[in-house]
């Protein structure tokens, strides 16, 4: 006899960054709206983000993909495809838990977001992206086929995007002709638009993989010396307590939670951040002003970066050579818009 009155949704974002996890947020919002009861399962801060999200839910570790960067940019995929026989391994792993997982506690629906291993048979399964084709310089076309025989195992796939021309994702979330079955959520973001009054000239928030998120983090310092107005930094990196300090016109924090995170963005009058695609969502809920450095030799941060600052959104400039003189550029940029897309979640979530 099922002792849950409620459907139980298993929610597993990617442990790559934390765009992934904050990206499933409104989704695990409305499952606990619609009367659904969502399960937790991921790795690493993904899965410590939302434990201090969600306390009250329950969580599953899953297998670690335990992807890292070259420490030079350009190396990036040459280490991708050493890594692969890893991930292939940790995906047929991730597999298994999930088909004991999904029994043990009564799974009636499963969201995936980038975990390729996440999905059963006999139980709806979604998959997340904003990736149909994953730009991998001269091998894009491997990289995207690849992927597109992954998503077509999965009954749905939920794009994070609006379908039409004013989107975000341009051609990494756009392909002629494609197969599976698409659904156009329009870009997700656990934050709100608040007046609020402003309190910060520039937020800056690191985030992404090591050891290049380190590497950015030195360099802005540098930077900031002759930076005059107020500052928040926010490094990004998860530890168990908050750690806050000043230096000057700057305030650090290690890491903020999404209320805090939300405020800090209502309040200040420009962003400094990587172009990823999470981010990008943020800043066009918030309608916010930004200044993007692309991870390097990461092709999809990069797409992205180039392709807002041709359509005039935000300026964006390579890793090595930004100076804070450059922040005066946005200035010439229109900042993020926000294109309301109410997603029909109860229509949505028929699927389970």
């Amino acid at each position: 006899m099922n002792v849950h009155h409620k459907k139980r949704i298993l929610v597993a974002p990617l442990n790559w960054g934390l765009g992934h996890a904050t990206r499933c947020m409104p989704i695990i919002n409305a499952l606990l709206a619609n009367n659904f009861e969502p399960v937790i399962a991921s790795d690493g801060y993904a899965l410590s983000l939302l434990k201090k999200e969600y306390p009250n839910l329950q969580f599953f570790e899953l297998p670690s993909y335990n992807i890292t960067y070259a420490k030079k940019g350009n190396s990036f995929k040459i280490k991708i495809v050493k890594d692969s026989p890893h991930l292939l391994k940790t995906i047929k792993r991730e597999k298994k838990a999930i088909q004991e997982l999904t029994k043990s506690e009564d799974i009636s629906g499963i969201i995936s977001d980038n975990r390729f291993g996440v999905r059963q048979k006999h139980i709806p399964s979604v998959f997340i992206t904003h990736q149909l084709r994953v730009l991998s310089g001269n091998t894009t076309w491997l990289s995207s086929k690849f992927h597109q025989k992954i998503i077509s195992k999965f009954d749905q796939c939920w794009i994070p995007d609006h379908r039409g021309k004013n989107n975000l994702s341009g051609e990494l979330g756009h392909v002629k002709d494609y197969q599976s079955s698409l659904k156009y959520l329009g870009p997700l973001s656990r934050f709100k638009k608040q007046k609020l009054p402003l309190r910060y000239n520039l937020l800056i928030i690191l985030s992404g993989p090591e050891p290049q998120r380190t590497y950015l983090e030195e360099k802005l310092f540098i930077q900031l010396e002759n930076y005059k107005g107020k500052v928040c930094f926010v490094k990004g990196i998860l530890e168990s307590e908050q750690k806050k300090f000043e230096k000057n016109n700057i305030t650090v924090y290690n890491y903020m939670t999404s209320v805090e995170l939300e405020k800090a963005l209502n309040k200040c009058e420009m962003v400094l951040s990587r172009s990823g695609y999470t981010s990008l969502m943020d800043y066009a809920k918030l309608e916010k002003k930004a200044f993007l450095i692309p991870t390097p030799g990461q092709f999809e941060q990069e797409y992205l970066a180039k392709k807002l600052q041709s359509e005039g959104i935000a300026p964006s400039c390579n890793q090595k050579l930004f100076k804070i003189e450059m922040l005066k550029d946005i200035e010439n940029y229109s900042g993020f818009k926000s294109l309301e897309d109410d997603v029909n979640y109860q229509e949505l979530f028929r699927l389970f």
